[in-house]
């Protein structure tokens, strides 16, 4: 497919008295698109999730990541040092479900007031955390399809509640959902994504989970040394499938 045209801004989406910043990059073809919706790793919304954002809108989405983290750390992004993982989880731990979802409910309405997108459900995709949070926010009505890459803590945590897991709310996913995992991630236990594999199925959530042999945590993002190049461009192709079908 050829690459569109496009451009990008930084905007600002309210939530009641919340301004959360968000990145937003859309074809400038005069015409209407499916929008998308880019949910950052713990890092922030930095430049590996601008080009994740870029890359959908040559591909003819409106894209959007908003900054999940802006209750807590408005502004923030970071590398992937030692010492930015520390702050990312930090912030990460203090986030709660309830606000999540009101956030990227927040994103799909403003979307939705933009004339170049369609109406008729977005798409989401999240990394790291955002894979989490992308998982956790698909029982949302106007979602039709998720994404979701290898977001840890699915099947024992969910953000602010404790004593339950965001793998409880897989009955009311709404669209269908694509899963990805590194075989190689120590952060994501091969029996838990058993066990989200099982609620899928269990649920007749419409799915695909695939698992990539030596792949790690972070295997899509190419800033990262656990990229892998085979298993992020089989991922990005699988991806591509879903939301051309789906939205």
């Amino acid at each position: 497919m050829t690459q569109l045209d496009i451009t990008t801004e930084a905007i600002v989406i309210e939530n009641g008295g919340l301004k959360i910043d968000s990145y937003l990059a859309m074809p400038k073809e005069d015409s209407i698109f499916p929008g998308i919706i880019v949910v950052q790793e713990i890092f922030g919304v930095n430049d590996h999730i601008r080009d994740v954002t870029r890359r959908f809108a040559k591909q003819g989405y409106v894209a959007i990541a908003p900054a999940i983290y802006q209750r807590l750390a408005p502004g923030f992004e970071t590398g992937y040092t030692a010492e930015s993982i520390d702050i990312g989880r930090q912030y990460k731990n203090q986030t709660k479900a309830d606000e999540l979802l009101s956030d990227i409910q927040a994103t799909i309405d403003y979307l939705y007031t933009l004339p170049q997108v369609k109406k008729t459900g977005v798409g989401t995709i999240g990394f790291c955390f955002g894979g989490h949070v992308v998982y956790l926010v698909s029982i949302l009505p106007e979602i039709k399809a998720t994404a979701s890459f290898y977001g840890a803590g699915i099947a024992n945590w969910k953000p602010g509640e404790e004593d339950k897991a965001t793998i409880d709310c897989t009955p009311d996913i709404k669209g269908t959902l694509y899963a990805f995992f590194g075989k190689e991630d120590t952060s994501i236990p091969q029996d838990q994504v058993d066990r989200i594999e099982d609620a899928l199925t269990k649920n007749n959530i419409p799915h695909k989970l695939f698992r990539y042999e030596g792949a790690e945590h972070g295997f899509f993002c190419d800033k990262r040394g656990s990229y892998n190049a085979e298993a992020s461009e089989d991922a990005w192709s699988k991806v591509l499938e879903l939301f051309k079908s789906k939205l």
